[in-house]
């Protein structure tokens, strides 16, 4: 059945959101909890619970449902999950896949850029992302 998606208040919810989606690896609901929810807020609502499934998950779910639509949008999730607690760690663990996957979404980014960001913003990010 579909998860129904609605917007977390707090970093509990959002957990348990994230949990349902990832043990479906439902990454349709995924890409509607990230549509709905505001990337500056990412930070807070992953507290310490980033790990490399959800880091993945969150990869493709921007990939294959929002970055056609709004790549400003991506750009921003990207930036401020850069920012969550324990990312540079789950950065380390990635294999050369799944870094290759964070590639391809940003290459997305540079072929859809729009004027919520520059090529220059994108390439700072990428630095970020160790890319």
């Amino acid at each position: 059945e579909k998860l129904h998606i609605s917007e977390p208040s707090n970093a509990y919810e959002f957990g348990q959101i994230i949990n349902a989606v990832n043990t479906n690896k439902d990454k349709a609901a995924c890409a509607d909890l990230l549509t709905i929810t505001d990337p500056k807020k990412l930070p807070v609502l992953l507290s310490n619970k980033l790990e490399g499934e959800i880091f993945l998950i969150f990869i493709q779910s921007l990939e294959y449902y929002v970055v056609g639509k709004d790549p400003g949008l991506v750009y921003q999730h990207l930036f401020y999950l850069s920012k969550a607690e324990r990312f540079k760690v789950v950065l380390a663990l990635l294999s050369k896949t799944e870094k290759e996957q964070v590639q391809q979404l940003f290459d997305l980014l540079s072929e859809n850029q729009n004027n919520q960001y520059s090529l220059e913003d994108l390439e700072r990010l990428k630095k970020v992302y160790e890319l």
